[in-house]
């Protein structure tokens, strides 16, 4: 993933703390080219709604185990 990172130019977000970033880390590296930039922001992007649409079925998995085991329980 690393390596991913930085063949697209986007710097290294480094260790987490808490499993928090810091604003700063999470931005592309500094680049004089405006078009350079341009495509490290859109490979950031892309990264970004992938990194979404996998959040967004792990939490369709949760939401349906929850309903499942709710209506398994005889409370």
């Amino acid at each position: 993933m690393l390596r991913e990172r930085e063949r697209r130019g986007v710097a290294p977000t480094g260790p987490r703390a808490g499993g928090t970033t810091t604003a700063r880390a999470l931005q592309p590296a500094a680049s004089d080219d405006p078009n350079e930039r341009i495509r490290q922001l859109e490979a950031r992007v892309a990264e970004l709604e992938a990194s979404e649409r996998k959040l967004a079925t792990e939490r369709d998995i949760l939401r349906k185990a929850a309903k499942y085991f709710a209506g398994e329980t005889n409370w």
